[in-house]
């Protein structure tokens, strides 16, 4: 039995949760000066502040003239801060995302003094499997965490492996972070209640002293903690209080020799609360919208813009980083918290959006004003369809795209837009109020091209780009007042548009490159022979010479890939309901399955040759809600129409699907269905740097029902069937691996429920939220399915799935009309199967100046050599925290050797 204990005072902090921000910094400021107070009053206290330097500089902000204070206990060891800036959820967001969070972490803790250099996990709902890789390659070599562990952990430690192979000591929290409060429960009977804590945990500890996490939710310590240590260590039992990074480094001494490989998401020691991957889908959404504003600013900044906006960029990161915390995009706070965090992600969208616009109107100003540039966020060439307005064909005649070689391409039609914009009638004495309208040359969001004045009328005539020369606003107020005076009754105001057109355009652009193109009236509307078939469609089936579609019967699809896999069936909709809350999913007693629509109807919308397109319409009649008692579902009905786009483009090898319908129904949950040709025992996801293999259960053990139901941020495959994600969701195996089930809705009414029928106990307190059943909200979700033999490695589904997600970037050229386009320009290229890029940005260096960073993730078992070309002349391979390793010199190309799944930055010069 250990005859030792080290108490390691500390707090956990929900940024966000049952209450918002601001109410629980109200509490943080009280609880962090209470710290100090304790602090500076015993030098024998330490103090571990949760792992995430956002409670300090939360504080900070309120407490500015303590500052002082934090960096001397920082400096003498006692108050341990970082790395983390803030304690995440690492499933909900991208690997990308996690990597700033810990460089913004360390670099805050740095200017206070340093980082506490442990990967405090202490209360994230299961671990992603390149954690260990992530820390390790940040210099960091232990990490402690409680949730996720699984059952061949005998000990309180254990060695956690990345799939590459990298591995960080790992402290486990198996009786949760707060394990040493009750020990402390009377403050005179400590020494007899850790006697007994250390025997009934003995074999835990091994030759180890006992670690007592001494601490809990949102409250500092008792500011007598140390004297009832002192008192209870004189009793005979060798007590010390200690920072975490203390204990583990000063006080461990037996080595370790159980290995963890991947993953951490075993039930059987504490609940990891799968649920949350599926509530509140808006918030899932708004994350990926705005780590993929961020992404596209930062590389345009970084490839295409003389300014530096790297301090917008950071804040966009800032605010991204603070709504991952594990009670905020989880969607398990209440309705208020979650609003604001719905209002922190749009901010940093639209942070990031500035940066990115900005960035493109440099090169934008190269391109004709009735031209567009067209820039590709990703470092391979592809070939994209771009949807533009333009001047509406003159009758007889159709519309080219003339790339920047001077080739012409084909150009769908796909909606014409009115002509007249307003038509009014009011007293000649009324006719000054219209102008004031005109704001310099705009008018309606277009520009005035000309405008014709006779008596009793008034005609402008709109266009994108004026042809008729200058346009003199004062002029027109002097002929209208004079015009007024001389006719006085009754005017009419006509505003008229050019005839105006969408138009889908092709468009080939270089890796990470621009191009242009302007689109253009011909009679003879010959062009380029494509590379590729083109879109077709009939009544029921779409193709393109790589996939077909055809929409079955029942509203199901029938798709057939390009080697011949049929997947039957894809997007059977089954939904069912849900008497659970944000964390666990749970079926009522009762439980009744809605499958099958009621009526079904086909519309075909656009049939090529670019893009050809079905509306499949499904009226379901799903239960309004629950029973009073929640245990069955009511018995009223709400015929619910499910609009499913199918969608097929030239020389895609996949399948576009998205859903929409208005909600009407509560406390259910619905999933989309991909039947399999043979059954499975296994599936694959891929996100944060790695793909991740599961069977068809999960470890149970403790009071949670192990659910089988997992995360997928970018892709998730299953046998023959891959499906390209727009963002996280969660999805599981039914049916004995016969199909794959992705989850759309998941619409709930309570944080927590205390009486749940596959959790033991209450996660949190019973608080509404009515705001997490999406009631009148439409609910809408796009993917794309990649039937292939070979599953997801020979579908190529990681470049596949980042061409899905990341569509190119449209700006209108504002150089003069009719001048030439300028040549395509192409930026940093990657080569290499299977190899992800997840950011590119500006970075600068004090000893080595400025360069481009770039950070790759072999997604494969496979050693991988990566070229990389682009105008530069070294090449810095650099950790995480961006220390440099070593240089190379490289002339404009870099080829790299990566490990199976190595994650590898490089800074290019």
């Amino acid at each position: 039995m250990p005859d030792s204990a080290v108490f390691v005072p500390h707090f956990h902090w929900d940024r966000e949760w049952y209450e918002p921000f601001q109410v629980f910094r109200h509490r943080l400021v009280a609880a962090l000066d209470t710290v100090l107070e304790t602090a500076e009053a015993n030098p024998d206290f330490r103090f571990t502040v949760d792992g995430q330097m956002a409670a300090i500089e939360d504080y900070l902000e309120m407490r500015p003239e303590n500052r002082d204070r934090v960096v001397a206990l920082v400096t003498e060891g006692r108050l341990a801060i970082g790395p983390w800036l803030i304690l995440l959820d690492e499933f909900l967001c991208s690997g990308e995302t996690i990597v700033r969070n810990l460089q913004m972490g360390w670099a805050a803790a740095a200017d206070l003094g340093g980082a506490m250099p442990i990967g405090y996990l202490p209360d994230m709902f299961g671990h992603v499997a390149q954690m260990p890789q992530i820390l390790a390659r940040a210099g960091i070599e232990h990490a402690a965490l409680w949730r996720g562990v699984p059952g061949s952990v005998d000990g309180h430690a254990f060695r956690w492996r990345a799939p590459d192979g990298s591995e960080v000591r790992t402290e486990f929290l198996f009786d949760g972070y707060d394990n040493g409060l009750d020990v402390l429960l009377v403050p005179d009977r400590i020494a007899r209640a850790l006697g007994e804590y250390a025997e009934m945990t003995a074999e835990r500890w091994g030759g180890d002293p006992v670690l007592a996490m001494a601490g809990t939710d949102h409250n500092a310590p008792d500011p007598h903690l140390a004297a009832w240590l002192r008192q209870a260590s004189g009793e005979g039992r060798a007590i010390t209080i200690a920072t975490l990074d203390e204990y583990l480094r000063r006080h461990v001494r037996d080595e370790v020799s159980t290995v963890v490989t991947g993953e951490l998401r075993s039930h059987v020691r504490g609940n990891i609360l799968p649920g949350v991957l599926s509530v509140r889908l808006g918030l899932k959404q708004r994350m990926a919208v705005a780590e993929r504003t961020v992404d596209h600013a930062e590389r345009m900044n970084a490839l295409w813009s003389r300014r530096d906006d790297s301090p917008f960029l950071a804040l966009a990161w800032h605010k991204i980083i603070e709504s991952t915390a594990h009670d905020s995009v989880v969607g398990s706070g209440t309705d208020e918290t979650c609003d604001q965090v719905a209002a922190r992600l749009a901010e940093a969208a639209q942070t990031a959006r500035a940066v990115r616009d900005a960035a493109l109107a440099e090169p934008a100003a190269l391109v004709p004003s009735d031209g567009y540039l067209v820039a590709n966020p990703l470092p391979f060439g592809r070939t994209a369809l771009v949807e533009v307005d333009v001047a509406a064909p003159p009758e007889g005649t159709g519309l080219v795209a003339i790339a920047t070689d001077g080739s012409a391409h084909p150009v769908q039609l796909i909606a014409e837009a009115p002509t007249v914009l307003s038509d009014e009638r009011m007293d000649a004495s009324q006719l000054e109020r219209v102008l004031r309208r005109i704001h310099r040359r705009e008018l309606f969001g277009r520009l005035i091209d000309r405008y014709e004045l006779t008596p009793g009328q008034l005609v402008f005539h709109l266009a994108e780009v004026p042809t008729s020369g200058p346009f003199d606003l004062l002029v027109l107020r002097r002929d209208v007042a004079a015009a007024a005076a001389a006719h006085p009754g009754e005017w009419r105001v006509l505003t008229v548009e050019e005839a105006r057109a969408t138009a889908l355009v092709p468009v080939q652009v270089p890796a990470s490159g621009l191009s242009a193109f302007r689109v253009e009236p011909r009679e003879d509307t010959a062009a380029a022979p494509a590379s590729y078939e083109p879109a077709t469609a009939t009544d029921r089936t779409l193709a393109n010479g790589l996939v077909e579609v055809t929409v079955a019967a029942d509203g199901t699809l029938d798709i057939t890939g390009p080697d011949g896999t049929v997947l039957n069936g894809v997007g059977r909709l089954v939904d069912g309901g849900d008497r659970g809350d944000s964390y666990n999913y749970a079926p009522p007693a009762h439980d009744v399955l809605v499958p099958d629509p009621t009526n079904i109807t086909v519309d075909l919308l656009e049939d090529g040759p670019l893009r050809s397109r079905l509306r499949v319409t499904r009226v379901y009649a799903w239960p309004a809600a629950l029973s009073a008692d929640r245990d069955l579902r009511a018995e009223r009905t709400l015929p619910t129409p499910v609009e499913t786009l199918v969608e097929v483009r030239a020389g895609e090898p996949f399948v576009r699907i998205s859903t929409s319908f208005l909600n009407q129904s509560a406390d259910h949950r619905l999933r989309f269905h991909v039947p399999l040709p043979e059954p499975v025992a296994t599936s694959s996801s891929a996100g944060q740097f790695a793909v991740t293999e599961r069977g068809l259960t999960a470890e149970g053990g403790w009071g949670e029902y192990p659910l089988p139901t997992f995360p997928a941020s970018t892709f998730v495959s299953a046998g023959a069937a891959t499906v390209l994600l727009d963002h996280s969701s969660e999805y599981e195996l039914v049916g004995d691996g016969t199909e794959l089930a992705v989850t759309l809705l998941r619409a709930i009414g309570s944080v927590s429920v205390n009486i749940h029928p596959l959790r033991d106990e209450p996660a949190a307190s019973e608080i509404p939220v009515p705001g997490a059943q999406d009631l009148g909200m439409r609910i809408e979700n796009r993917f794309a399915v990649v039937p292939s033999a070979t599953g997801w490695r020979g579908a190529n589904a990681v470049a596949l799935a980042e061409e899905f997600r990341n569509d190119v970037l449209v700006s209108r050229g504002t150089a003069p009309a009719g001048c030439q386009l300028p040549p395509d320009t192409a930026g940093l290229r990657v080569d290499g199967q299977d190899v992800l890029v997840s950011g590119i940005r500006r970075v600068a260096d004090d000893e080595f100046g400025p360069g481009t960073e770039v950070r790759l993730a072999a997604m494969n078992d496979n050693a991988s050599t990566v070229r990389v070309t682009g105008a530069f002349s070294e090449a810095t391979t650099v950790d995480l925290l961006g220390r440099p390793i070593s240089r190379t010199q490289a002339a404009d190309e870099l080829e790299l050797a990566l490990g199976p799944w190595e994650i590898r930055t490089v800074v290019l010069r």
